[in-house]
C-alpha cells in the first residue's frame, strides 16, 4: 500500500492532524516557527526542552497531547546534534514506524529549515519507515492499520515542488523493491516478477518485453537454461524500456539477477539460514524500482532495465558440477559449482543487453556472500 503525500507551507499549529512530528535537535531551544504551536499545548514544547525530558537525540520520541485546536497529537521527534540529510530521513522513519504503531491513517511532518534536499529526504523517511509487508499475516482486527497519508510542512513551497516529486517518486521505487525482497519465494515466483514489471510498463507507458524458456531456447542462451533447468518454474527474461532521453540517444542499461529463490542448486547450501536466499531476487527487485522511480521523475534519459528471473533448484534434471553449456555469445563454461548460478543467469543477460548498444552498464546482484566476510552487514561491494 503506498502513501499519498501532499505539500504545505504555513504555520504547523493550524494543521487539523490526528498527528503531528516536530523533528528538533539536540541541547537547543525551540525555534521561534513554533511559537504558535507551543503555545496552543499551554508551552509544552519549551516545558520538556527546559527540563530535559526532551533532548533531541537521535531517535528519541516524546508524545504530547493537545486539548485544543489543531494537531490532536505532537510527536517531538530527535535530530541528533549535528543533524544532516541522513537524520533527517532518519527522524521521518521513526516518526512513520510511531504513526503506525498508534494507528494514525494521516499525519504531518515538520522540521526546521526544510531545504529541497532535506524535504525530499523527509518524504522518503517517512514512507520506508511506514512500509510494512503484512499481506501474508494472520488478519487480526485489532491491529492497527497502517498510514496512508502524509503532509510535509514547509515554510515556503516556492522551489520545493521538484524536490518534493522527486522525494515521492525514489519512495514508491523503494516500496516496490521492498515489497518484492520481502515476499517469500513461492509469492514471489519469476512469473510475479514478470507481472509486476508489466504494472510499471503500464502504469508509465513504458514498452516491457518478457522471454520465457521457448524463446531464450531460440536465443540460445543455454548458460541462463541450464540454472533454469532444475526448476518447473518457467524462466524469465525482463526489458523494460524508458525512452526520456534525445531520439537515438544510447540507453544506460539497469541489469538485475532475479533468483527468486537460490538453494544452491546440486552444491546445496547449508540449511542455517537457507530462507534468507528468498533474497536472491533483489537485484531484480531494485531494478523494478529504479524504473518506477526514473519513469516517475521524467528523467531525461533512456534507460532499458533487464532483468533475469528463475530459481536455481537440485531435481533429476538440474546442472551438475562438470557439466559444460554455451552461452549465448557462443562462450562454454565448466560448471564446477552449481551454487554460482548468478554469474550463469547475467552471462546470457548481459549479452542480451548488448542489443540495446548501452552507453553504460549497472549491474546489481547478490553474487557472493564473500562481500559479508569482507565489508559486513552494512555496506555493499562495488566492481567498476
Amino acid at each position: 500500500m503506498s502513501i499519498e503525500f501532499s505539500l504545505r507551507s504555513g504555520d504547523p499549529s493550524r494543521l487539523g492532524t490526528p498527528l503531528l512530528a516536530v523533528a528538533l535537535p539536540s541541547d537547543r531551544a525551540v525555534p521561534k516557527s513554533l511559537s504558535a504551536l507551543d503555545k496552543s499545548l499551554g508551552g509544552a514544547i519549551a516545558r520538556v526542552v527546559r527540563s530535559k525530558d526532551f533532548k533531541g537525540a537521535r531517535d528519541e520520541t516524546l508524545l504530547l497531547l493537545n486539548a485544543g485546536r489543531g494537531p490532536e497529537r505532537v510527536l517531538l521527534v530527535g535530530l541528533g546534534a549535528a543533524p544532516d540529510h541522513n537524520a533527517v530521513t532518519r527522524a521521518a522513519g521513526v516518526a512513520g514506524r510511531r504513526a503506525n504503531a498508534m494507528g494514525v491513517r494521516t499525519m504531518a511532518f515538520w522540521a526546521e529549515d526544510l531545504t529541497a534536499a532535506r524535504l525530499e529526504n523527509a518524504v522518503i523517511g517517512l514512507s520506508l519507515g511506514s512500509w510494512d509487508y503484512a499481506d501474508l499475516r494472520t488478519p487480526n482486527k485489532d491491529k492497527p492499520k497502517p498510514l496512508i497519508g502524509a503532509t510535509i510542512c514547509v515554510t515556503s513551497t516556492v522551489g520545493t515542488k521538484a524536490a518534493f516529486n522527486n522525494g515521492v517518486a525514489i519512495a514508491a521505487g523503494q516500496r516496490i523493491a521492498r515489497t518484492l525482497g520481502a515476499m517469500p519465494g513461492n509469492v514471489c515466483t519469476p512469473d510475479h516478477i514478470a507481472r509486476t514489471a508489466r504494472d510499471v510498463g503500464k502504469r508509465h507507458k513504458l514498452k516491457v518485453t518478457v522471454l520465457g524458456r521457448a524463446e531464450m531456447k531460440r536465443l540460445k542462451m543455454g548458460s541462463f537454461l541450464a540454472v533454469a533447468q532444475g526448476t518447473p518454474q518457467d524462466p524469465k527474461l525482463i526489458a523494460i524500456e524508458y525512452k526520456g532521453g534525445r531520439r537515438g540517444e544510447a540507453p544506460i542499461a539497469l541489469v538485475g539477477k532475479g533468483l527468486c529463490f537460490d538453494s544452491g542448486g546440486i552444491s546445496i547450501k547449508p540449511a542455517d539460514r537457507m530462507e534468507w536466499m528468498k533474497f536472491d531476487m533483489c537485484g531484480a527487485a531494485g531494478v523494478i524500482g529504479a524504473m518506477e522511480a526514473i519513469a516517475r521523475m521524467k528523467l531525461k534519459v533512456n534507460v532499458v532495465g533487464l532483468i533475469g528471473s528463475t530459481t536455481n533448484m537440485p531435481s533429476g534434471t538440474a546442472m551438475n558440477p562438470g557439466d559444460v553449456v554455451k552461452a549465448a555469445n557462443g562462450k562454454t563454461i565448466e560448471i564446477i559449482n552449481t551454487d554460482a548460478e548468478g554469474r550463469l543467469v547475467l552471462a546470457d543477460v548481459l549479452t542480451y543487453a548488448e542489443r540495446f548498444k548501452p552507453q553504460a552498464v549497472v549491474d546489481a546482484a547478490t553474487l557472493t556472500g564473500a562481500v559479508v566476510i569482507a565489508l559486513g552487514n552494512i555496506h555493499m561491494g562495488g566492481v567498476g
